[in-house]
């Protein structure tokens, strides 16, 4: 048997198999210049709004742009970040003004701040505990912790309508995970000879 019978047998054969099976899809195309079967893909409608809309959701209400998006496992992650932030910034400031409130109450005069400590018998100590430089140090660091707090809270919260926002985005891109694998039949007319392959078509 020579080459050529060969090939156009092995050919008629792939074709006739491959004709079986586009027989059950509607969207087929055929190149008749090179004999390659190509399948359409049909793509959703895009929607240039949904990346704002996610966006504004999530500015509204952070978590309800990943819903808009149908992410709903991010959700939880949203609301632990911001409420990690959020509690930092909290005890932070609360630290500060108690060392604040006792810095004040000893410009004044007082000795009965927390801070002073007192003997066995209920007295306030001779010398502070903890002295004036050192309350004045502590609301230097919390003063700095807290507004460090209030910076990533407010960076998350960005973070969640930026997420919000490129999440929209991405879902606009419709990938068909089918991979179509058609043989081909080109001939060759500089020498005279029929080429025959399989063309790998990756859509999206």
């Amino acid at each position: 048997m020579s080459n050529k019978l060969f090939y156009s047998t092995l050919f008629f054969i792939l074709c006739h198999l491959s004709g079986n099976a586009q027989t059950k899809t509607d969207s087929t195309a055929v190149n008749t210049d090179l004999m390659v079967v190509q399948d359409s893909v049909k793509r959703r409608p895009l929607n240039i709004l949904a990346p704002s809309k996610a966006a504004f959701y999530s500015a509204v209400l952070p978590g309800l742009g990943q819903a808009y998006n149908k992410k709903y496992w991010k959700i939880p992650i949203v609301y632990a970040a911001l409420g990690t932030g959020i509690y930092f910034y909290v005890d932070n400031s609360k630290q500060y003004d108690r060392y604040r409130d006792a810095y004040k109450r000893r410009l004044a005069g007082f000795k009965d701040d927390e801070f002073w400590g007192e003997d066995s018998e209920g007295n306030p100590l001779e010398n502070p505990r903890l002295s004036n430089d050192g309350l004045i140090r502590a609301q230097k660091t919390l003063r700095s912790n807290k507004e460090v707090s209030l910076l990533v809270t407010l960076g998350l919260y960005a973070l969640n309508i930026i997420d919000a926002n490129v999440d929209a985005h991405l879902l606009q891109y419709n990938i068909d995970e089918n991979l179509a694998l058609k043989p081909h039949f080109k001939y060759n007319e500089q020498d005279n000879s029929s080429d025959l392959g399989l063309t790998l078509n990756f859509k999206f």
